[in-house]
């Protein structure tokens, strides 16, 4: 029985915690997009990849997530020629992952950050020479760019199914995960709006979740997420001027969220700082220096 699930001709998705798309370039090679988190991700993608005939060709990250690169260091060293590409900001903390864990915390991060969730192993990724159609391991496909969730994160178009990556997540992720993570809430808004209005989809494949047939309808869902998220931080600074650690336990309040682990703290803070600094250039907040630091309040 295959592991892959076939979503066309030539293109399958090994389902997980974070999906794996597999490009099969018609000459007994596959273009892997994105490892998931670990070795254990990996060696089933590759043993899944083989049952079907295929040999990896190059990997693809879509972004440098760690969950979505941490297996690429167990393909490398089954096949240590494999060419890694990811964006160029991507490429550069693929390389270097210590940044990760570093930009958020702000500084050399201790311990609890330097787990397999936030520091995947380094490996040798290559700038991407571009977006729009291109070839990358022998099979032809286009990249599209939707920041947001990270810096320079890409989806990946193939014929007529989109690989949204963390563009967009399935229901289930969002429920889950209220504050869902990213680097620049306007630009996570803007990516899912446009994703929502791609011509020609037939099935999307978000980065957590099942396939879908409604692209506009997980857009939506998406983009109903977003706005709560960032009405909840303008309802926090809405009740009096305060940090951003305060304002994240106000959110996490209004949202139903437990932090229980110092990663969980960070990544939710920088998904309130997000949404503060749309919030900033909206001219909705204003943003202060006080005696005791950073402060937000109503405009």
């Amino acid at each position: 029985m295959s592991l892959l699930t076939p979503l066309a001709p030539g293109v399958f998705y090994l389902p997980g915690a974070v999906n794996s798309l597999v490009l099969a370039n018609g000459h007994g090679g596959a273009l892997l997009v994105d490892t998931g988190l670990d070795d254990s991700h990996a060696r089933k993608l590759l043993r899944a990849v083989e049952g079907e005939g295929l040999t990896p060709s190059a990997v693809l990250n879509t972004h440098s997530h760690a969950d979505h690169h941490g297996g690429n260091a167990f393909l490398l060293k089954r096949f240590p020629g494999l060419e890694v590409y990811a964006p160029p900001l991507e490429a550069a903390i693929i390389t270097q992952p210590l940044l990760e864990p570093w930009g958020l915390f702000g500084a050399r991060p201790p311990r609890e950050l330097q787990g397999k969730f936030l520091l995947a192993p380094a490996s040798p990724a290559r700038p991407l020479p571009a977006t729009g159609p291109l070839t990358l391991g022998g099979v032809t496909l286009e990249l599209l760019e939707v920041p947001g969730h990270a810096l320079q994160m890409v989806a990946v178009r193939a014929g007529d199914v989109l690989y949204a990556a963390d563009a967009l997540f399935g229901p289930e992720a969002l429920e889950k995960h209220p504050l869902t993570f990213c680097a620049d809430s306007a630009a996570q808004k803007a990516s899912a709006a446009r994703l929502g209005s791609l011509p020609g989809v037939r099935v999307t494949l978000p980065g957590h979740g099942t396939p879908t047939t409604d692209l506009p309808g997980l857009a939506a869902a998406n983009l109903a997420a977003y706005a709560r998220t960032t009405a909840a931080v303008l309802g926090a600074v809405e009740m009096g001027p305060a940090s951003p650690d305060e304002l994240l336990g106000r959110v996490c309040e209004a949202l139903g969220v437990t932090m229980t682990t110092v990663g969980a703290a960070v990544l939710n803070r920088a998904v309130v700082a997000a949404h503060l600094t749309e919030l900033l250039e909206a001219g909705q907040v204003t943003l202060s220096v006080q005696p005791s630091g950073l402060t937000f309040a109503r405009a």
